[in-house]
C-alpha cells in the first residue's frame, strides 16, 4: 500500500475514534443523571384520590367541630385525617381529606389489642387508660417525625379528655407488617397494635407526607 494512503487511512480511523469518544463523553453526564434518577428513592405511592364524604360524613363533621373547638392549636386547617373505626379492619378506614378540594385518600389502619380483645376485626371499645393497649377516641394534633422502635413514625398529641394520655402512652402513627393486603387475604382482618394508628409500611411515607406536623387527626365511630 502507498505509505501516504496508509497514513491517511490511519488518520481517518484515529479521527473517527476520537469523534466517537467525544460523543460518548458528551453524553455521559446525561446518561449518568438518568441512571442516578432511576436509582434514587421514589416517593411513596398515593392511592387514588376520591371526591365525596358520604361514607365518613358524621366523623368529618365532628372533626370540623374539633378544629373549631381547638382553634388555638391548629394553624393548618386545610387537611384532616379521619380514623373511622365503625368498619372492620379489613376496610380502608383511615381517610385523609383535603377540606379545600374535597379530595380524599384512604388507607388501612389497625386498632389496639385492648379495643378488640377477642380479635374480631372490629373495634369494640375505646380507652385512654395507661396499659390498656386500646385505641383512644377524639382529636389529636400530629407532631414531629422521628425514628423509634417501629422505624419512622409521627408523634401525636391528644387534645381531648378521651385521649390526653397519648403522649405518655406513646400513641403514634407508624408502619407495621401486620397491616397489609396479605394479612387480610390470609386472616380476613389486620393484626392489632398496642393502641397506635399502625398503617401499611409501604404507605407510611405517603400518610406522613400528606399530613405533616400540625394537622388534625380525629378518631371515632359513627352512630
Amino acid at each position: 500500500m502507498d505509505p501516504v494512503l496508509d497514513e491517511r487511512a490511519m488518520d481517518r480511523r484515529a479521527f473517527s475514534k476520537l469523534a466517537l469518544s467525544s460523543v460518548a463523553l458528551a453524553a455521559l453526564p446525561s446518561a449518568v443523571g438518568r441512571a442516578q434518577g432511576f436509582a434514587s428513592p421514589m416517593p411513596a405511592p398515593l392511592p387514588p384520590a376520591t371526591v365525596g364524604e358520604a361514607k365518613y360524613h358524621q366523623i368529618l363533621q365532628r372533626a370540623k367541630a374539633a378544629l373549631d373547638r381547638h382553634h388555638d392549636q391548629f394553624e393548618l386547617r386545610d387537611r384532616v385525617a379521619l380514623a373511622d373505626f365503625t368498619v372492620a379492619s379489613k376496610d380502608l378506614r383511615f381517610h385523609i381529606v383535603d377540606l379545600i378540594s374535597g379530595q380524599s385518600w384512604s388507607y388501612l389502619v389497625a386498632h389496639g389489642k385492648g379495643s378488640d380483645p377477642e380479635h374480631t376485626g372490629y373495634l369494640q371499645r375505646f380507652s385512654n387508660e395507661m396499659g390498656s393497649l386500646a385505641t383512644s377516641e377524639g382529636a389529636y394534633k400530629t407532631g414531629d417525625i422521628y425514628f423509634g422502635v417501629h422505624g419512622r413514625a409521627m408523634r401525636l398529641v391528644g387534645l381531648d379528655g378521651t385521649n390526653d394520655l397519648a403522649d405518655p402512652r406513646a400513641i403514634v402513627i407508624h408502619g407495621a407488617p401486620y397491616v397489609s393486603e396479605n394479612q387480610i387475604a390470609t386472616w380476613g382482618k389486620l393484626g392489632r397494635s398496642e393502641g397506635c394508628f399502625a398503617v401499611a409500611p409501604h404507605m407510611l411515607d405517603a400518610v406522613v407526607s400528606l399530613l405533616g406536623p400540625g394537622r388534625l387527626l380525629y378518631a371515632d365511630k359513627q352512630v
